[in-house]
């Protein structure tokens, strides 16, 4: 049975801008009343005991504030700032409001501020921002639409991209979504702000689980002559809603001129539903027309790796790692780093280039990753017939907490695995189950060793187990479709099973290959043929390889099922699959 991959790769995604008041704003950039009147001889003294006065209230307000009576500074600088009319008062006054958690006080004081400074943007932002909080949405229209209609293009445009996450609390979503339409319908027929208006629909929408209007309004997005990256994003997130109307849009945008984070994010997307094919198509296309994108050289390198493309994976990897030295040292470039490191060890390794592979793990300085690090050590030192010291290795490593001694356990289990000792690797599998036993990963692995230790009733339950838990888990309804059809048992549900994870993971070439099998095993040979070829073309696998030879040799090709056997032990582990060696020397082929 296969061993189903179920990494994730980190892709980026385009980032919106917050919508923030600007709560230092210097009082110079607001509108001020002509205070200025002419001085003279008769009004200097009233001048000075106005300011010593007003000196002495500021004073005794900011003191009074930051002994916790709120509203004794608050009524003292309100009172200033109406006096003066200034800006940075108000401002204070409202911070103060908002710091004492009375949100109906803040209210309060920023109407007095829009009542003194009309035309202040920074006094009816607060003023939206307070009554979406308080979920006074209908309220909210009038200051929404009128700081878009003081803003350049380019603020306008941060301010519609930061609409969904400023109505991201309101109690009722569908009325939030409804009064913004209403309050922006100027600029949904703009033509230079309409992508982004329809954008901030949409998500508003989506936020309102109003799955059919949101792709209408990202469908309005994207039909702009400019569409905004922000329309493709949503798209993204459609897919991953499960709205597969939004595909078209998405191939649509990125045939044009698109964004290199909107290909990332949807790359993203392909990696987490196992469309593996169609995932490297895309990386392909952007590290050929972004080169400059590194994360899109990792996820090749990861991709290539996977498909046992060493040196084309290699060299990917190169590329990457000299655009990340371009990139400023932060603990995120450090993680990437110790990445390349272990991919490179995995390269090395794979070429049986133990000491070079050792070379490369020496480098990583990260003592977050010490228990993957010395785990990787003890799968070198296996490889060479150390088990005994690989075990030890591994058990000899310090731990934090609860999780890493899970980890340790999975990783002395992964060590008796791949030497084929599999009741032992069973045993400790179960041990690191048990320490999470609604992990529906630890109880894929332990069935898939209960498989290999032959306690087919024990991997059937776990699996079973894992699907009543969660019904979209794709890689336990192939696994379990797959035995069932590989032992020719109760094979109309092998196949129920296999096509309802194909439907989750559509170009999984794993389940495409499973049911090729259960079709197989039905008597349907060319229809089996087909999906086996097509699984094979995806992911030169030994197991399939194995699959697809019999179905070739059964009917009557025997030179190519020859070849495709042989291309199978030239492939990634294929000597060391059984499955691959056990189907030919029933045919009495030698490897």
């Amino acid at each position: 049975m296969h061993a189903f991959s179920r990494h994730t790769l980190a892709a980026c995604a385009a980032a919106f801008l917050l919508f923030q008041a600007p709560l230092a704003q210097s009082a110079r950039a607001q509108p001020q009343p002509n205070t200025a009147h002419h001085r003279t001889p008769d009004n200097d003294a009233d001048t000075a005991a106005l300011n010593a006065e007003l000196f002495y209230e500021l004073l005794l307000g900011e003191m009074s504030a930051q002994r916790g009576d709120a509203q004794t500074g608050l009524a003292l600088l309100l009172d200033a700032a109406r006096r003066t009319q200034d800006a940075p008062l108000f401002q204070r006054a409202t911070d103060i409001a908002l710091q004492s958690r009375s949100a109906e006080a803040a209210l309060m004081v920023v109407r007095a501020w829009k009542q003194t400074l009309p035309d202040s943007r920074v006094a009816n932002r607060y003023l939206l921002r307070i009554l979406v909080s308080i979920n006074r949405l209908e309220d909210s229209a009038a200051p929404l639409q009128q700081e878009l209609a003081a803003a350049p293009s380019d603020e306008a445009r941060a301010d519609l991209h930061s609409l969904p996450q400023l109505y991201a609390r309101a109690s009722d979503k569908a009325l939030a979504a409804q009064v913004v339409e209403r309050a922006i319908k100027t600029q949904l027929e703009h033509p230079e702000l309409g992508s982004a208006a329809w954008t901030a629909i949409g998500r508003l929408r989506l936020a309102a689980d109003n799955k059919p209007a949101a792709l209408e309004a990202a469908n309005n997005a994207l039909a702009n002559a400019n569409p905004d990256p922000g329309a493709a994003m949503l798209a993204v997130q459609l897919l991953s809603e499960g709205v597969t109307q939004a595909q078209p849009l998405l191939n649509h945008y990125l045939a044009g001129n698109p964004q290199p984070a909107v290909r990332l994010s949807y790359v993203q997307w392909l990696l987490q539903n196992q469309r593996l094919a169609s995932a490297q198509e895309q990386v392909n296309i952007l590290t050929r027309q972004n080169p400059e994108v590194a994360e899109a050289w990792l996820i090749q390198a990861t991709l290539q790796l996977q498909a046992n493309q060493l040196d084309a994976a290699e060299a990917a990897l190169e590329r990457f790692s000299s655009l990340l030295q371009t990139m400023p040292a932060s603990e995120q470039r450090q993680r990437v780093t110790t990445q390349t490191y272990l991919m490179q060890a995995q390269i090395a390794e794979k070429r049986g280039n133990y000491a070079q592979a050792h070379s490369w793990l020496a480098r990583i300085d990260d003592t977050d990753q010490a228990l993957l690090v010395q785990s990787r050590r003890a799968a070198l030192l296996a490889r060479q017939g150390q088990l005994k010291e690989a075990r030890a290795l591994i058990r000899a490593t310090p731990t934090n907490d609860a999780d890493e001694e899970r980890l340790k356990l999975q990783a002395e289990a992964q060590l008796l695995r791949d030497a084929r000792l599999y009741s032992q690797a069973y045993e400790l599998q179960a041990q690191a189950a048990a320490m999470a036993p609604l992990d529906d990963d630890l109880s894929y692995d332990l069935a898939m060793l209960a498989d290999k230790a032959g306690r087919r009733a024990d991997m059937e339950r776990l699996l079973r187990q894992i699907i009543a838990r969660n019904p979209e888990h794709h890689h336990a309804l192939n696994a379990l479709g797959y035995s069932l059809a590989d032992r020719s048992e109760r094979l109309p549900e092998a196949k129920a099973l296999i096509e309802r994870a194909l439907q989750l993971a559509p170009e999984d070439p794993f389940i495409t290959d499973s049911l090729g099998w259960v079709e197989f095993r039905l008597g349907n040979k060319q229809q089996a043929l087909a999906l086996l070829q097509r699984a094979f073309a995806s992911q030169q696998d030994p197991e399939i390889a194995a699959h697809m030879g019999e179905v070739l040799w059964v009917l009557g090709d025997r030179a190519q099922a020859l070849a495709t056997w042989r291309q199978g032990l030239a492939s990634a582990n294929g000597k060391d699959n059984d499955t691959l060696q056990s189907t030919m020397k029933r045919f009495g082929v030698k490897p």
